[in-house]
C-alpha cells in the first residue's frame, strides 16, 4: 500500500536501477495502473506525462491540462506515447475527464518514489517541508509537502495530512531508502529523540539537527556547555540579499559531558552577525 494513501500503489519500493533510468516513461512502467483493464485507451505513462508537460507549460487545472493536450501537435503526442488510430493515423490524446480521473486515482507516493533520485552513496540528505504554491483553494488549505533532497535533486516527498504535522511523516518519508553512513539534516521541528534513535539504530545513519526554543531543556543544556574553552573556531563572511553576514562556528565533542540526547557525539554553536546597513543619502 501507499505510504500516504489507500489507493493502488507500488508493491515494493523502486530499485536503484529503476530510479536511474533516463527515460521517465520507463520508470512509470513500474507503477500499477489503477484502472480496470476493460476500456483502457491510453497508457498510464502517457496520461501522467501529459499532465506533467501541461503543468510545466502553465496549466493550473484539469480543464487547462485537457486543453493543452487537445492542442498538442501530433509529434508531441507521439513522443508522449499516444497511439495512432483511424485510416489517417491521427493520434488523439486523453480527454479532460480521463486525465482528471487517472490523476485522482494514481498513487502519489509511488510517483514520488519512482521519479526521485536514489540517495545511495550520497554524503548528506536534507529533509525540509514547504507548502506548495497555488495549491490553496476556497475549501481546503494549501498542500504541505515534506521532501528529502540530496545534491540539488529530490529523493522523494510526501504530502503531510492536514490533521498532523511534519513530525509524523519523517520516518515514512525516509524508510524505503538505504541511509547507512549518510548524514541526515533537518530543522528544529525534527529535533526529536525518536527521530535520532531511528536514524542511528534502524537506518545506521548520522544526523545533524538544529536545537532551538522548541526543546527548552536541551537548548539550555547546550548553552551551558564549556564553549569558552573551545579554541578552534571558524569564521565565514558572506554578502547576499543586500547585507553582509559574519558567522562564527565552534565545535565541541560532548560524549563525556552527559548531554541527554540519543547518540549525540558533537555539538556545534553558530553565531551570526549581520550589521544593519545605513540608508543611502
Amino acid at each position: 500500500m501507499c505510504r500516504q494513501s489507500a489507493t493502488v500503489c507500488l508493491f515494493k519500493s523502486p530499485s536503484r536501477q529503476q530510479r536511474e533510468l533516463t527515460d521517465v516513461a520507463a520508470r512509470l512502467a513500474a507503477l500499477p495502473d489503477p484502472r480496470e483493464r476493460r476500456g483502457r485507451r491510453h497508457a498510464l505513462a502517457s496520461v501522467v506525462l501529459t499532465a506533467a508537460c501541461a503543468v510545466l507549460s502553465g496549466a493550473r487545472s484539469y480543464l487547462a491540462i485537457g486543453q493543452w493536450a487537445r492542442h498538442a501537435p501530433q509529434d508531441t503526442l507521439a513522443r508522449l506515447g499516444f497511439r495512432a488510430g483511424g485510416p489517417l493515423g491521427v493520434r488523439r490524446p486523453a480527454s479532460s475527464s480521463t486525465l482528471r480521473r487517472v490523476l485522482m486515482l494514481v498513487c502519489p507516493g509511488g510517483l514520488a518514489d519512482l521519479l526521485g533520485h536514489h540517495p545511495a552513496g550520497a554524503q548528506a540528505v536534507a529533509v525540509d517541508g514547504k507548502s506548495a504554491r497555488g495549491s490553496r483553494t476556497d475549501t481546503s488549505a494549501a498542500a504541505h509537502l515534506l521532501s528529502a533532497v540530496t545534491a540539488g535533486r529530490t529523493v522523494s516527498q510526501l504530502r503531510v495530512p492536514h490533521k498532523t504535522n511534519e513530525i509524523a511523516a519523517f520516518t515514512a518519508l525516509l524508510s524505503p531508502f538505504d541511509l547507512a553512513s549518510t548524514v541526515v539534516t533537518a530543522d528544529a521541528l525534527h529535533t526529536q529523540r525518536e527521530h535520532a534513535k531511528w536514524l542511528v539504530e534502524v537506518k545506521k545513519a548520522h544526523y545533524l539537527l538544529v536545537v532551538k526554543g522548541n526543546q527548552p531543556t536541551l537548548h539550555a543544556a547546550i548553552k551551558s556547555l564549556p564553549w569558552r574553552e573551545v579554541t578552534a573556531r571558524r569564521y565565514d563572511r558572506q554578502r547576499g540579499h543586500g547585507r553582509r553576514e559574519t558567522r562564527s562556528v565552534r565545535t565541541l565533542t560532548v560524549t563525556g559531558l552527559h548531554l541527554d540526547f540519543p547518540h549525540v557525539v558533537q555539538a556545534v554553536k553558530i553565531l551570526r552577525h549581520a550589521p544593519t546597513s545605513r540608508p543611502a543619502r
